[in-house]
């Protein structure tokens, strides 16, 4: 790994292969996958039974923040969700890998700060790694809002599922979910004794060791200890250097849990986590016409810098550091009134990051960027959920608050400008709630609600000028820029469902979005202001069919929506001769997105399982008010560019086939092939994210008589290049030529072959 202060490096098993290079086996559950929300799993690691049967079985969700968890067949909503039996089968180990199973989702890592989310759903995506831009994708961890999208993409292990509902989802889970939320949910502790333990290791030398053990404590109290520890050598070389363990990183953390039954009517569940992340920097290329001279003026003739390409040549690699800690108590209440629930979750976290990396991706140093975030959340959400004679009710007040702190360090020309900046800011957001499912008759329900959200930010910003400030990594003595802003909106729902039987079901649904205002704390060009920019809001309106035949055999989810976003918020990166990249965080149009999805499962005979999943979307700027080519006019050519991150198409199809072995067992084997096309990153449309091909494979065994379950598995087999961002830098940096096409370009990992064992007891 680069160097760092206090790096910490565990040692890890390795064996040798015939070529010398360090290799690792792994072993891997084999389970199934289905495209659409469906439960995954091939039960109890002893049990050899037909998997194609556990695909069949529902999946419940919490999309509705109902009192008890509903089937995702019977909810009115899009969305895509999976059982932690499933999550575990197709070796997912943190929410990107999820990306490409799904139809019009995008959930990246921006590359530049380690773990930092680009998520983007039907469209909407931001590309930022500025802790102060708020996504349009949010996530959720057992109740708790994750207030910045740093820290969100990190390994998973035991949890109960993972949810992706698509389109705006703002009543229930208030503001900056204008594409849509990711549900995250962690195991709970059980009564009943139960532990296992999973251990993978892989060809590319990453091994993961992870163990739970869940069980009564007392007569009213049940706990839950969830460890997790990943030793990852690293996957690429760097041909400036000769190291192949590039991308290297050390992951731990640790999650106890309890459950404590208050009487027959109540119970309290309280999740803990801590832990660490010590990794290389960002893995980045420069793909500039000029890159490959200027890597073999000091000595580096053998990179390819091409658009399909995994070499890379940095003269630093950089390091990254994360430490959080997390608690996160539910209460939950039953009350004669409305026979309903009462829940309350009160939830805290503290989350820093820090590192370095080399953002010019050049094997001379010319632009390397130390980075810090220092974040600090809490937040409540009070609700009621219950229902009145034919009608159900849900409704809440919620309250969030936190205190970040951003540094960021930029050394140039070898160290001959160094310029610092960022800030601080305090956050408060609040909301009030209510949602009305009104049963009309047996087969129309409406849908009617709404929320009011206002938040209030105030901030000090040092900008990132030479000279303009006095700022270093420990932070900032004077600020050139101090303000502070209140934002509101009122979010209102109106839906119909239309219940054709047990088994299919239609809605039409209309509700608006709103995604706060907000600050550039990266700011970086003379004369312009940090902020504050304008709230983006969105007006949504969706039809959707959810049916299963033949006994649930056949499953069908299909939607087409139409989205138009007012006052789009864009972060704007821009070439700059003096800072390496301006970001300019603006309200630059008014745009119109539209598509559809579909997804399909069909068990074709009783071993084999067929899945299918397609999703379409295309969109159009309306209004533009800011000059996005650059050519200092808007005009056609502004009106002409793709909005970025909207990938037109995206579509998969995958096969399951179980197979008994006789007495020994059953043997399954999954192979999945998944498409998303090309599509625009900068809002200029220079930097692009390339199209990509993604089949993945298991195989695994389960044996009749045993505790275990073996797989072998594979991982972007076509072995893809895939990008975090692709931002572009300047054919000048002071008085250096980088040339034309000059890029900062972090790349994901190509092909992966493993095994996984899991063992429970």
């Amino acid at each position: 790994m680069g160097s760092k202060p206090d790096a910490f490096n565990a040692p890890s098993l390795t064996l040798k292969t015939a070529s010398g290079r360090n290799r690792k086996l792994a072993l891997a559950s084999a389970c199934s996958f289905a495209a659409m929300s469906l439960a995954c799993g091939v039960g109890s690691a002893h049990a050899a039974e037909n998997s194609i049967n556990t695909l069949l079985e529902e999946v419940e969700v919490v999309a509705r923040k109902r009192g008890d968890a509903e089937r995702l067949q019977d909810v009115p909503v899009a969305a895509t969700a999976y059982s932690g039996d499933q999550l575990e089968a197709l070796q997912t180990r943190d929410l990107e890998s999820l990306a490409f199973k799904m139809p019009n989702v995008q959930m990246d890592d921006a590359g530049t700060i380690k773990s930092t989310a680009n998520f983007t759903v039907r469209g909407l995506g931001v590309n930022s790694s500025i802790p102060s831009i708020d996504p349009t994708v949010g996530v959720f961890v057992d109740g708790m809002y994750m207030g910045i999208n740093a820290g969100v993409i990190l390994d998973l292990f035991d949890l109960e599922g993972i949810e992706v509902l698509r389109g705006p989802q703002g009543l229930l889970f208030g503001r900056n979910v204008t594409g849509g939320a990711v549900v995250v949910k962690t195991a709970k502790p059980t009564e009943e004794f139960m532990s296992k333990v999973r251990f993978s290791t892989t060809a590319q030398e990453e091994t993961n060791l992870a163990a739970t053990v869940s069980g009564q404590i007392s007569e009213s109290v049940n706990g839950r200890m969830t460890a997790y520890y990943s030793d990852d050598k690293g996957w690429f070389e760097n041909k400036a250097n000769g190291n192949d363990n590039l991308g290297a990183s050390t992951t731990w953390f640790v999650r106890p849990s309890f459950t404590v039954d208050i009487g027959e009517s109540a119970d309290l569940i309280v999740r803990l986590e801590s832990g660490h992340v010590d990794a290389d920097g960002p893995i980045g290329q420069n793909r500039g016409d000029f890159s490959q001279a200027i890597a073999s003026s000091v000595g580096v003739t053998d990179w390819n810098n091409s658009e399909g390409s995994f070499e890379v040549a940095i003269d630093n690699e950089g390091w990254a550091e994360t430490d959080w800690s997390q608690a996160i108590a539910e209460y939950n209440q039953d009350v004669a009134f409305g026979n309903g629930t009462i829940t309350n979750i009160l939830a805290w976290r503290d989350y820093e990051t820090a590192g370095e990396g080399d953002i010019d991706s050049l094997p001379v140093h010319l632009f390397h960027s130390y980075s810090l975030i220092d974040q600090d959340q809490l937040s409540n959400e009070l609700r009621y959920s219950g229902r009145f004679g034919n009608t159900s009710v849900t409704s809440g007040v919620y309250w969030f608050s936190q205190d970040l702190e951003y540094i960021e360090e930029r050394n140039l020309l070898g160290g001959a400008l160094v310029m610092a900046g960022g800030g601080v800011q305090d956050h408060t957001a609040k909301g009030v709630f209510t949602q009305a499912d009104i049963d009309l008759n047996e087969s129309w329900v409406l849908t009617l609600g709404g929320r009011y959200s206002s938040e209030e930010k105030s901030v000090d910003i040092a900008s990132i000028i030479p000279g303009l400030n006095d700022c270093d990594r420990q932070g900032c003595a004077t600020y050139d820029f101090s303000d502070r802003e209140e934002w509101s909106a009122f979010t209102p729902k109106v839906g119909m469902q239309w219940v054709m039987s047990d088994t299919a079901q239609a809605y039409a649904v209309w509700t608006k979005g709103f995604r706060s205002g907000g600050y550039n704390m990266r700011n970086t060009a003379f004369g312009e202001s940090p902020g504050p920019t304008d709230q983006e809001e969105q007006n949504s309106f969706e039809i959707g069919a959810k049916s299963q035949w033949l006994d649930g055999r056949v499953k069908t989810n299909m939607a087409v929506f139409h989205n138009t976003i007012d006052d789009m918020q864009r972060e704007v990166n821009l070439p700059s001769e003096t800072a390496g990249v301006a970001q300019l965080i603006r309200n630059t149009a008014n745009a119109t997105i539209r598509g559809a999805e579909f997804e399909l499962m069909a068990a074709a005979t009783d071993n084999l399982l067929l899945t299918m999943n397609l999703g379409y979307v295309d969109g159009e700027y309306d209004d533009i008010w800011l000059d996005l080519t650059g050519d200092g006019v808007v005009d056609g050519a502004d009106y002409a560019l793709d909005i970025p991150r909207l990938a037109p198409w995206t579509y998969g199809v995958g096969m399951v086939h179980d197979l008994q072995l006789g007495s020994w067992g059953a043997l399954t084997s999954r192979i999945n092939y998944n498409h998303r096309d090309a599509s625009a990153y900068t809002d200029n449309n220079l930097g692009m994210l390339s199209e990509v091909e993604m089949v993945d494979f298991s195989i695994g065994f389960a044996p009749d008589s045993g505790n275990y379950r073996l797989a072998l598995f594979g991982k972007n087999m076509l072995d893809e290049v895939s990008e975090g961002n692709d931002t572009q830098l300047p054919g000048m940096l002071g008085p250096v030529t980088l040339g034309p096409n000059s890029t900062f370009t972090p790349i994901n990992r190509g092909r992966i072959v493993g095994v996984e064992l899991n063992y429970e007891i």
